[in-house]
């Protein structure tokens, strides 16, 4: 399937926000545009994710975000194996799996798409079990849903796991949504990340366990670089950039009780990446809520743009 054949659909408010999403290439969201101007970073765009699993735009990282320990867990008591080819994974530099298994696939069942008071709603189901490559990657049976919401300057997403009656399912999964300030040098990009502990991280980028005190000073980003992992923010502070008379705000609810912040020196844009558990969690266990069968886990983050 090329990008050209993907279903497009866009939620618009009066505010002069509007956000595109793809449903048959894992959900992502291409495009968030705030008085015409772009900002989601585009990276490789959506043909490289698709084909590459190269993460751009606000990606849903599932059934775990960043990266997991090696190829071979046992996870709630099942045994699971991965495979780079069926489904397709993408890699580390360490050869370790990253962002799940469902970047780029089709296979979203959209169930609303309208206006929604003020704003607009998107709103898809996912059927695991429909699908034998995922379901033998990640033995879970159960269905995801998805619901988008645009009032006014914010953008909800929710995000549900439906535990089948046989089953239980392990929740480690979470988004990456890229910033950019279009017009502004990243110099002038003004950040908040208003973190107290940060997860101290081995050298492939695995938490060990252990949580030090963290401080990320207000101010440019600078040539500051992240790729660092922390405890959420407390009573959901929001997570900040502003510049060019534009600021993004970013909140999670309690379902996401940690985060990744992700700036590399070598692209211009900036991630607040809200995540359900722990990097790792599939593996280590640490941290990793488990929906009992026949039940229900709800996850939800905003996204706020608002001129200045």
């Amino acid at each position: 399937m090329t990008t050209a054949e993907h279903r497009v659909l866009s939620t618009v408010d009066e505010g002069g926000i509007a956000v595109r999403f793809v449903p048959q290439a894992g959900m992502v969201a291409t495009s968030l545009l705030h008085r015409g101007e772009e900002l989601l970073g585009q990276r490789g765009g959506l043909e490289a994710y698709v084909a590459e699993r190269k993460t751009m735009g606000i990606p849903l990282l599932y059934p775990w975000a960043n990266r997991l320990q090696g190829m071979r867990l046992d996870v709630a008591g099942r045994e699971v194996v991965l495979d780079r080819i069926s489904p397709p994974l993408r890699v580390d530099d360490n050869g370790l799996p990253m962002h799940g298994v469902l970047a780029g696939l089709a296979g979203w069942e959209v169930e609303h798409h309208e206006p929604h008071g003020d704003g607009a709603r998107l709103a898809a189901r996912f059927d695991l079990a429909a699908h034998p490559d995922l379901l033998a990657a990640f033995p879970f049976p159960h269905e995801l849903l998805f619901d988008a919401r645009l009032v006014g300057p914010t953008l909800t997403i929710t995000t549900s796991v439906l535990a089948s009656r046989d089953s239980p399912v392990p929740v480690a999964f979470g988004y990456h949504p890229y910033f950019v300030l279009p017009g502004v040098p990243r110099d002038e990009w003004e950040i908040a990340v208003p973190v107290t502990e940060a997860l101290r991280l081995d050298h492939l980028m695995l938490p060990t366990g252990e949580t030090v005190m963290a401080h990320v000073a207000d101010g440019p980003l600078g040539a500051r670089t992240f790729d660092d992992a922390y405890l959420a923010p407390a009573e959901g502070a929001p997570f900040v950039l502003a510049g060019g008379r534009r600021r993004i705000e970013v909140r999670f609810d309690d379902a996401y009780p940690y985060a990744q912040v992700f700036a590399p020196a070598a692209d211009d844009v900036i991630a607040f990446e809200p995540m359900t558990a722990p990097t790792n969690a599939l593996a280590s266990g640490v941290d990793l809520p488990i929906v009992a069968a026949g039940e229900r886990f709800d996850a939800a983050f905003t996204i706020t743009v608002t001129d200045f």
